[in-house]
């Protein structure tokens, strides 16, 4: 899996240009994409039932929904500090056996502080096991191939957001909450088995740092560029703005003059289908129309559906939906290939602290956007999602996209 046309795990030709991937190559990284963080958002559309079970607020339990943001935030962070140590193999294995822990264990979580809890340490399995594919990616393909890779693996992401949020309302709508994460721990499971039987274990990597010093001069060289740390925030101003869409969204759509009911909730998360069918264009978009104008345009459709969030109607409220997931789908995919790509040494650090940034945009985005939500109503939510996705254009300008080219990576 996930090979570049130097080293085939599979038996499928790649094309002997060298800046395409196979089919079937892209199709096992989005699953593998899908299987690590399908934990992370399908347990969003069960807000309003958990804040029902736990007798907590909206913002309370949409908090501890998303705890696993800062989870993964200090998970990003340390594969930015360890990467260069860790075989890329065993620590996507060890991480996806490790997350069916604490998913089983939120079946019987007694009180709303061990849900958070738990859903921390998903976020720091999830984390370890994205950023350690990432790395993989970046590492195992050329400049061109890698856009197609890196946008198979947000588009898994983007599935994971549909598919899991359906499972996840079907399965508790049938069967109750405690069977929804048993079933997502058997999930996690099998991300292992496809883990097992497609990577190849690889050598750490030449590059690795000898000492600790070392470590920390390739960290903070990433932080001290202004082009990645323009990546870094945007990251953190994507999640932001996503997080905060579909987590308190869920609370409109279930309450007066909507009313919609638990299963026909999961049936509205068909509106990230369009971003399955968008995202894996990303690479294909940029190299047309250029990336920084990609990227502004990614920003400025997901602003389009922002004032139709508040329009009380069902079909208004979705397109503004669709919107939304499509331009910061597309977003992401061109910031997390912008960041492998600029990093000119031990692109698996890069790679975590943009996860870091990233998921920390979640984990405050939920608590600011929560209170807003809490305090001033939804209308003034969505204008705080507004400002985040204003920032992130901002941050655009500072962004300079290395050139496509042919060959590999420099590693």
């Amino acid at each position: 899996m996930l090979s570049s046309a130097r080293t085939n795990e599979f038996d499928v030709p790649e094309k002997s240009d060298g800046t395409t991937v196979s089919s079937f190559k892209l199709l096992i990284i989005a699953v593998t994409a899908f299987l690590t963080v399908v934990d992370l958002f399908a347990t969003q559309a069960l807000l309003p039932a958990l804040a029902a079970h736990y007798r907590v607020s909206a913002a309370a339990m949409g908090l501890a929904v998303n705890a696993c943001t800062l989870g993964m935030a200090i998970g990003g962070f340390s594969i930015a500090l360890l990467s260069d140590r860790i075989e890329r193999r065993t620590g996507i294995l060890a991480s996806l056996i490790a997350l069916s822990v604490p998913t089983f264990m939120l079946a019987f979580a007694p009180t709303i502080g061990v849900f958070a809890g738990l859903r921390i340490l998903q976020g720091l399995c999830m984390a370890s096991a994205f950023g350690l594919t990432l790395a993989y990616l970046g590492e195992h393909f050329t400049a061109e191939q890698s856009a197609g890779a890196f946008a198979a693996y947000i588009t898994g992401n983007v599935a994971s957001n549909l598919i899991g949020r359906l499972v996840a309302s079907a399965v508790t709508d049938h069967a109750g909450l405690a069977a929804n994460f048993i079933f997502f721990a058997g999930l996690n499971l099998l991300g292992a088995v496809l883990v097992y039987g497609t990577i190849r274990q690889t050598p750490v990597s030449e590059t690795a740092c000898n000492s600790d010093a070392a470590c920390s001069q390739k960290w903070w060289a990433h932080v001290q560029a202004t082009e990645m740390r323009a990546g870094f925030a945007i990251g953190f101003c994507i999640l932001f703005a996503f997080i905060g869409t579909f987590t308190y969204v869920n609370f409109v759509l279930v309450a007066p003059p909507l009313g919609v009911g638990m299963m026909t909730l999961g049936f509205i998360y068909f509106v990230f289908l369009p971003s399955i069918v968008t995202t894996p264009l990303a690479g294909a978009i940029a190299k047309t129309a250029g990336h920084k104008i990609s990227l502004w345009a990614a920003l400025a459709i997901a602003a389009v559906g922002l004032p139709l969030l508040i329009v009380p109607r069902l079909p208004v409220i979705l397109i503004g939906m669709v919107l939304v997931a499509v331009g910061t789908f597309l977003a992401q995919a061109l910031a997390t290939g912008f960041v492998s790509r600029a990093a000119k040494h031990n692109r698996a650090s890069a790679s975590g602290i943009y996860l870091a940034s990233y998921f920390a945009g979640g984990l405050i985005g939920t608590a600011v956007l929560g209170q807003i939500f809490d305090n001033f109503g939804w209308g003034a939510c969505v204008a705080g999602i507004g400002v985040s996705l204003a920032a992130a254009a901002w941050l655009t300008r500072h962004l300079n996209f290395p050139p496509d080219h042919h060959g590999s990576h420099p590693q």
